[in-house]
């Protein structure tokens, strides 16, 4: 099974491990879409007046742009341990023994707007963008990274369980050959949630990884899900909704 998960936002400082290494990063053809936005990134902090234009930063989050020009140099950590907000605290990567977390690197990637999607134990540095941006010098992200990232999906075929939002699931959809189920967090009346749904999604994704089942579609998933206190449905297509903790 291959986890699929949407970044934050908010992300924590520093690092301590040597700079990016797009070499050493999951989904290895993805290489040259990650340095042309790199790059891209890099470019734009120069000129920081434009950089808070094009990524809409207000005062207090002007140091993001100095992150984004630091981002072939700066110090780096597991992109599980970079991510902060709601879906990350309910993961609690940082309070997982080495063997769920060993777990979650085989099997989970966040997908980022510069990197695209990324081992959970990946190192990456601490950046601004998010999937909605227009950076100058790049495509449109959605043209940037869907038709690749779908193509890298394909080379490793196997049941994917997409707990990413739809902005990012734009940007690299699974493709339509793969087993694959899409998780919605809602109400017991079927409604989406928002806040909840984060916690519910990091909250499911470290029962995964301390259980570590073998799921190999969506009725499984369903099954493993409803006895690990998750209760969950088969939704329209290819969705299933699994009910808020």
């Amino acid at each position: 099974m291959l986890i699929l998960l949407p970044p934050s936002e908010t992300k924590r400082p520093g690092g301590s491990s040597a700079p990016l290494d797009l070499d050493a990063l999951a989904l290895p053809g993805l290489r040259d879409r990650r340095a042309a936005a790199v790059d891209a990134l890099v470019a734009l902090s120069s000129d920081e007046d434009e950089a808070a234009r094009v990524l809409k930063l207000g005062a207090r989050q002007r140091a993001d742009i100095a992150a984004n020009a630091a981002l072939r140099t700066a110090p780096t950590m597991p992109a599980v341990d970079r991510y902060t907000g709601v879906l990350f605290d309910a993961l609690g990567a940082d309070g997982l023994d080495a063997t769920a977390r060993r777990w979650l690197g085989a099997h989970v990637l966040i997908h980022s707007a510069p990197f695209g999607p990324v081992s959970a134990l990946d190192r990456i540095p601490a950046y601004r963008l998010g999937a909605a941006a227009s950076v100058p010098g790049l495509p449109p992200l959605r043209r940037h990274w869907a038709d690749a990232v779908t193509a890298a999906f394909a080379d490793a075929p196997r049941f994917v369980l997409d707990l990413r939002s739809e902005a990012y699931a734009a940007l690299g959809p699974v493709p339509a050959g793969t087993p694959h189920a899409y998780v919605r967090v809602v109400t017991a009346e079927g409604r989406a949630l928002n806040h909840f749904n984060k916690h519910t999604k990091g909250a499911l994704t470290r029962a995964l990884a301390q259980t570590r089942p073998r799921i190999s579609n969506a009725d499984a998933f369903v099954r493993w899900a409803d006895a690990a206190g998750f209760p969950a449905r088969r939704g329209v297509g290819d969705e299933i909704d699994v009910l808020a903790e």
